[in-house]
């Protein structure tokens, strides 16, 4: 998957820099399709590749994190 991302990375980077610098009568599309390609591949795809494996609970606050971090500020002070 890694591969994958670094793939599409790559070729919307490439995409995006050869419309700056090549002198073509499709250079804003070229761009156009890069930052496409970050936005709707590349960075959907690495964000599941980053959480696939977490447990969304243990980065939300809940009453119980809070009586953690109560806890944890108080044996700190003490």
């Amino acid at each position: 998957m890694k591969y994958l991302i670094a793939f599409f990375f790559i070729a919307s980077i490439s995409s995006i820099a050869c419309g700056y610098f090549l002198d073509v009568a499709y250079s804003q599309k070229l761009i156009g399709f890069g930052v496409v390609g970050l936005f709707l591949v590349v960075f959907p795809l690495f964000s599941y590749y980053r959480w696939k494996d977490r447990n969304v609970k243990d980065y939300m606050i809940t009453k119980e994190s809070l009586e953690k971090m109560r806890e944890y500020n108080n044996k700190k002070e003490s």
